[in-house]
């Protein structure tokens, strides 16, 4: 394994203290727009300016940036703001364009970060150049994937390097866009503690709803930064407007945030007690979607037990699902008396699901008769 060699994030003349924070347009859509969003946001003391030029979308004939054309917007926002400017690139000649017009910053997005060929030529392209580069994790939770494009940029020379924190697609409905699973940059934390984490409110919820709450989370968790969206007008926004906020928005967002500062020593820990917490959160989180689809599972169980006339209780399987667990969950290092009663338990609300889907079959059949 390649031991990253890190070096801060650092623009010219601006000190970056936590939280770093990153904001502007999912998509720079017109000149006007792109102006009007960077003055005001400027306004409201925001240094690093993003936007959107090309916009890798799921499924053709979607939005996928102005392209080209909106580098020289950004170099205006430069001019007149005095705003860093940070773009997205996907590939050697994204690079190569946004170096010619003066962006300061960029980021890998979350399919590109996924694909080992695409973050090798990205890297390629940008070797020699002391620019500060983020990495968004890939669309799939894959850790290794995330630190392997890291590995790839920083062979290559990049050591200003940072993760993007956008949350992880799943297939199953949630509250979020993309589920955080924080205990995948949690444990990102602990494995290269020296790496700035920054935290993408926007992708991570899709509803501006979201942002605060997820916002907060980042700090408490002592992550580095935030990279929020933001338009002068969300709802006209030509991509992911329910995800973006006015810079007015913003600011209250940014003003509501509690920053908790550990103290620093040398015995200060690498992962923090909130943390473990928040890993011991989400690992429950997953036990509950898990149970909920074994309950699922065991109704429809009892569905087909009623339709054929079979009893509920079936010892024999009873006896065998246990002594499997318990040897599994020893396997694993579990003790095998917790093991039994976890499936005692299950196995009772599973019997009591299938008891309540016969019995209503059941009644229902009565009153066909």
């Amino acid at each position: 394994m390649h031991k990253l060699k890190i070096q801060p994030i650092q623009l010219p003349g601006l000190e970056l203290k936590r939280p770093i924070i990153i904001s502007g347009p999912c998509s720079a859509e017109t000149e006007e727009q792109t102006l009007n969003t960077a003055k005001e946001l400027s306004a409201r003391g925001i240094k690093i300016f993003r936007a959107g030029i090309w916009k890798p979308r799921t499924r053709p004939g979607a939005f996928e940036g102005v392209g080209t054309v909106g580098l020289p917007w950004l170099k205006r926002v430069k001019e007149e703001t005095g705003m860093f400017i940070c773009v997205e690139v996907a590939t050697s000649h994204h690079v190569y364009e946004a170096v010619k017009f003066g962006v300061d910053m960029v980021w890998i997005g979350a399919r590109t970060s996924a694909n080992p060929f695409a973050v090798q030529e990205i890297a390629d392209a940008l070797k020699g150049l002391d620019m500060p580069v983020m990495v968004k994790n890939p669309v799939n939770p894959d850790l290794e994937l995330w630190i392997g494009a890291l590995e790839r940029l920083n062979r290559a020379g990049i050591t200003r390097l940072a993760a993007i924190h956008r949350g992880f697609s799943s297939y199953d409905q949630s509250e979020f866009r993309n589920n955080p699973q924080w205990q995948i940059p949690i444990e990102l934390r602990r494995r290269i503690p020296e790496l700035p984490i920054i935290t993408d409110p926007s992708h991570i919820g899709g509803n501006r709803e979201l942002l605060a709450g997820i916002a907060q989370e980042a700090m408490d968790l002592n992550f580095d930064g935030l990279i929020i969206e933001s338009h002068i007008c969300p709802d006209k926004a030509w991509s992911d407007a329910k995800q973006q906020v006015t810079p007015e928005m913003l600011k209250e967002i940014l003003d509501n945030l509690v920053l908790r500062r550990p103290k620093i020593g040398e015995d200060t820990p690498r992962v923090t007690l909130d943390e473990l917490r928040k890993q011991i959160d989400q690992l429950d989180d997953q036990l509950l979607d898990l149970l909920k689809e074994r309950m699922k599972i065991s109704e429809a169980i009892g569905k087909y037990k009623f339709e054929n006339n079979i009893t509920i209780l079936q010892t024999r399987r009873y006896d065998e699902v246990l002594n499997n667990r318990r040897e599994r969950g020893s396997q694993r290092g579990l003790n095998e008396d917790f093991i039994t009663k976890i499936f005692e338990s299950i196995h009772e609300e599973s019997i009591n699901r299938q008891s309540e889907i016969m019995n209503k079959a059941l009644k229902k059949s009565k009153k066909q008769e």
